[in-house]
């Protein structure tokens, strides 16, 4: 850590220079004696990267930054906000810190969190961060946190980890190929806490995951516009209950679905089309809940494969898109559509998009184009415009 970097000369740099090219930045020659000039091209980089994940950094004068790949990996305010709304008691140990957003969103609820990071350098940079921000319920620990929890007396109420990916095979994965190894350490984890959080890549199979962890409460399926950010898997030591699997859509509002038995619930599937179109955000997708989806929202489901829902109410706390149905074309009449304007989506349907809007020289426009289908194997298009996004 070049504390040179935050010399108010230094600091004015980076900041009057935060839009400018990097690279060309790097490649020429530091205004400055003790700073070189990859330094301010990482410290800009690293910075910009933070202008909208982190508002909270990105304001406040005197931050010092990591790699940029460091504000890449770590969690933005709004989930990391979420993940504080999880923990529970005083006493939170973080095992994983990097840059300390989590920890910082925790220390605004519990009285102390102890961050721990492997990496000395990062460390360090969240502890002057920290002290930056005002925070002064933050201890820092230089060091492995499941060696220090191996070793140390103490016990906390929360222990939140969030284990890198070491495998770089393919898109499934499995948290035993984690660094750290939750699973071969997970006794430890819930000796030292009454709760355990931990975060995972969206990638992770849910299914898998419960099949490698004990004493899940609830599963937290985590998602901001329409796009799967994290999985958080709560551990209780003296759990009883059955795992809940919830969706939490963190947009303008936060929207929350959960449930426990998607056996038991019984699609509606619609005989005919209605006045409205909803498809469920990615949170919800990934959730496995579809009958559940429309037996909570009380919609009726297109077709048994098709994940997209009609009704003829409007219901704004849908958490996922709602379309206004306009017109419904049937497939043995494309004809209608040739040369038209709008999106194209195809859900459960043989052809891509990009081909359909070839095929059919449908140009991008407001209005959208649903290629789907409803039982029984009947294909169609629906032209529709959105009404809500998220």
């Amino acid at each position: 850590m070049n504390r040179f970097i935050l010399d108010i000369e230094v600091q004015q740099y980076i900041s009057e220079h935060i839009n400018a090219d990097v690279h060309k930045i790097a490649l020429s020659k530091s205004p400055f004696k003790e700073v070189s000039a990859k330094e301010l091209s990482t410290q800009i980089k690293a910075r910009k990267k933070a202008e909208k994940k982190m508002p909270t950094w990105f304001q406040q004068k005197g931050i010092y930054y990591p790699e940029p790949l460091s504000i890449e990996q770590c969690s933005s305010e709004t989930t990391a906000a979420f993940k504080a709304s999880l923990i529970k008691g005083d006493k939170v140990i973080d095992l994983t810190g990097g840059f300390g957003v989590d920890s910082f969103y925790f220390a605004k609820k519990a009285k102390s969190v102890l961050h721990c990071e492997i990496n000395d350098e990062l460390s360090q940079i969240a502890a002057h961060n920290a002290a930056v921000l005002g925070v002064n319920n933050m201890t820092f620990l230089s060091g492995d946190g499941i060696e220090y929890l191996k070793t140390t007396v103490e016990t906390f109420d929360t222990i939140y980890i969030d284990p890198a990916r070491r495998s770089d095979a393919g898109k499934v994965f499995m948290l035993k190929d984690c660094t750290p190894n939750v699973v071969e350490h997970l006794d430890l984890l819930l000796n030292k806490a009454s709760r355990v959080i931990i975060k995972t890549s969206p990638l992770l199979d849910i299914t898998a995951g419960l099949k490698e962890l004990d004493h899940v409460t609830a599963v937290h399926i985590v998602s901001t516009k329409n796009e799967c950010k994290e999985l958080l898997f709560v551990l209780e030591k003296d759990a009883q209950t059955p795992t809940r699997i919830i969706s939490n859509t963190l947009n303008d509002s936060v929207k929350t679905f959960s449930y426990l038995n998607e056996e038991k619930a019984v699609p509606v599937i619609a005989d005919q089309l209605l006045d409205y179109i909803y498809e469920p955000d990615v949170a919800l997708l990934k959730s496995g809940g579809f009958n559940m989806i429309g037996q909570k929202y009380k919609l009726e489901k297109l077709e048994e494969q098709t994940q997209l829902y009609t009704s003829n109410e409007l219901k704004q706390e849908f958490p996922g898109r709602i379309f206004k149905v306009e017109e419904v074309i049937s497939a043995a009449d494309l004809k209608k559509i040739k040369t038209s304007h709008g999106n194209v989506l195809v859900r459960n349907y043989p052809d891509q998009a990009d081909q359909l809007a070839r095929k059919y020289k449908i140009k991008p426009g407001k209005e959208f184009l649903i290629f789907t289908q409803m039982k029984p194997s009947r294909r169609i298009i629906i032209r529709a415009s959105i009404l809500q996004h998220y």
